[in-house]
């Protein structure tokens, strides 16, 4: 493991200025090429116009939630783990026969599912905070 992350770093070491270079090229001429990329990846994998059809419906999805100014990072982010975290959250589900004081059973899952529980809900819980600032 030693060897392959020196070997992995003095390869990125060098080629550092190849990666940059292509920020000199416009958009314009390297869009062109992303979308190619993207339909032959999303054909390779079942050989099907379909796959092709819904990159390009999703792009443009992209497209239209950043001209409203929806973020795409939790879109993404909820597009690639979504599936997962219902997986786990059903193990632990069947795990602890349906109990959810699981998620607080000790001090370390406990504050975390605390702390996600209130990001979850701070769109609701920062106004009334607010009200309760200024009485």
């Amino acid at each position: 493991m030693y060897l392959g992350n020196v070997v992995g770093l003095v390869l990125v070491l060098t080629t550092v200025p190849l990666f940059a270079a292509v920020l000199r090229v416009p958009f314009s001429a390297i869009a062109p090429m992303i979308v190619v990329s993207c339909a032959i990846g999303a054909f390779a994998i079942q050989n099907a116009m379909f796959d092709i059809w819904l990159m390009l419906l999703f792009g443009v999805v992209g497209y239209v939630f950043k001209k409203i100014g929806i973020p795409l990072a939790p879109f993404t982010l909820a597009l690639v783990l979504g599936n997962r975290a219902e997986d786990s959250f059903r193990l632990s589900m069947i795990g602890a026969a349906g109990d959810l004081r699981v998620f607080w059973s000790n001090g370390l899952v406990g504050s975390i599912t605390t702390l996600a529980l209130i990001l979850l809900f701070w769109p609701l819980i920062s106004p009334l905070l607010e009200r309760l600032r200024r009485r």
